[in-house]
């Protein structure tokens, strides 16, 4: 079974319980936590996918890490994946419940990259476009790229509306070559 279907089945199942137990928001945090430390500390997720390191050993970092700093429903996962012999999945389940998360509070992430900073004109303009098109609240995230030249690169999930002058002057490239 891959890797994503794995990750998605337990984070799903993490969202159920955190709303059973009325934490959702707390371990929503832990699991943004976990994956920020994650990525900043490469050295972890290295332990944590080493077929070497034995599993007492990485629940040894884990709870080092996180025991104090986490919701205890957060932990438990922690817990019982690294039991289940899957850590080396667990920022794959962290990336997954913060999907879940925004979907299930009706949340959509998008990107916009641009030469130079958005004004806030902008930052609403690009933000009323996607909540026209999802119908849903939207979390903007803004990315500056000084290759482009000008314009701008908007992605929303798996859709990319790509009006940079950069890719403008490669279909003219590509035109003129021909």
């Amino acid at each position: 079974m891959s890797v994503g279907i794995v990750a998605s089945r337990y984070a799903k199942s993490l969202i159920e319980l955190a709303k059973e137990k009325n934490v959702l928001e707390a371990v929503f945090e832990d699991m943004k936590l976990f994956k920020d430390t994650a990525d900043k500390n490469r050295a972890l997720m290295l332990a944590l996918q080493s077929p070497v390191v034995r599993h007492e050993k990485k629940l040894a970092i884990l709870k080092a890490l996180f025991i104090e700093r986490v919701n205890p429903v957060s932990y438990a996962i922690f817990t019982i994946i690294t039991k289940k012999n899957r850590e080396a999945i667990l920022d794959s389940i962290a990336d997954e419940f913060i999907k879940a998360y925004n979907d299930f509070q009706g949340i959509q992430k998008a990107t916009v990259i641009t030469t130079v900073p958005l004004t806030d004109e902008l930052r609403t303009q690009f933000t009323n476009i996607v909540a026209s098109a999802t119908g849903k609240t939207i979390e903007l995230e803004e990315k500056i790229d000084s290759k482009l030249v000008g314009g701008y690169i908007l992605r929303v999930n798996d859709r990319q509306v790509d009006a940079s002058l950069r890719s403008r002057l490669n279909e003219l490239k590509l035109q003129l070559a021909d």
